[in-house]
C-alpha cells in the first residue's frame, strides 16, 4: 500500500496545462508527487467532446468526479451520464472511457489510485495530436503507463448515436 508521507500541493496557476481544440488537461499530481498513492488531473471538455477512448488499468481504480456539466462514462458494458457533483469509481481491469455528454461540456477531476506516472502519457498524447509522435509509440507505451486500449462496441454505438 502506498501512503502519502508529505502534503502535496499544486496551485492551479502552477499546474502544467495541455490544450487541444476540444479539451484542456491540467496535470495536478503525478504518482511521484504522492509516494505512489494517487495521480490526478483535471480535464475540461468542450460540448460533446471525447475525453478518453476505451481502455483499462491493470492495477488502479479510476475515479471521475464531475465538477461542472455532464459526462458520459463507460464502465464495463454500462454507460451512464453523470452530472455536477456525481462521482464514479471504476475498478482495475474494467473497460472504461469518458466524454462530455451530447449537448454539454464537462469539467472532471480524475484520480487514479494507486498512482500511475501519467504526466508523460498525457504529454505523449499531446505530441501525437501535433504529429510529433506516432500511434506505434502510443501503443508501445501501454504497459509503461498501465493504459491498455480495447474495443467497446457499447461505447462505439453510444458515441455514434450522439
Amino acid at each position: 500500500m502506498s501512503l502519502i508521507v508529505e502534503t502535496a500541493i499544486v496551485r492551479e496557476v502552477d499546474a502544467e496545462t495541455i490544450i487541444s481544440p476540444k479539451a484542456t488537461g491540467r496535470l495536478l499530481l503525478d504518482s511521484s508527487d504522492t509516494g505512489g498513492a494517487l495521480s490526478t488531473i483535471r480535464m475540461t471538455l468542450t460540448e460533446g467532446a471525447d475525453g478518453a477512448v476505451p481502455h483499462h488499468h491493470a492495477t488502479s481504480t479510476e475515479l471521475f468526479y464531475i465538477l461542472e456539466g455532464k459526462a458520459r462514462i463507460l464502465s464495463g458494458d454500462q454507460i451512464v451520464t453523470l452530472e455536477q457533483g456525481d462521482v464514479a469509481a471504476v475498478p482495475p481491469l474494467t473497460p472504461h472511457a469518458f466524454a462530455a455528454a451530447p449537448g454539454h461540456t464537462a469539467d472532471l477531476l480524475i484520480v487514479v489510485a494507486p498512482g500511475i506516472q501519467r504526466f508523460e502519457y498525457f504529454r505523449l498524447l499531446d505530441r501525437l495530436r501535433r504529429g510529433e509522435a506516432t500511434l506505434e509509440e502510443l501503443l508501445a507505451s501501454q504497459d509503461l503507463y498501465d493504459n491498455h486500449f480495447l474495443n467497446s462496441p457499447a461505447w462505439t454505438h453510444d458515441r455514434q448515436a450522439s
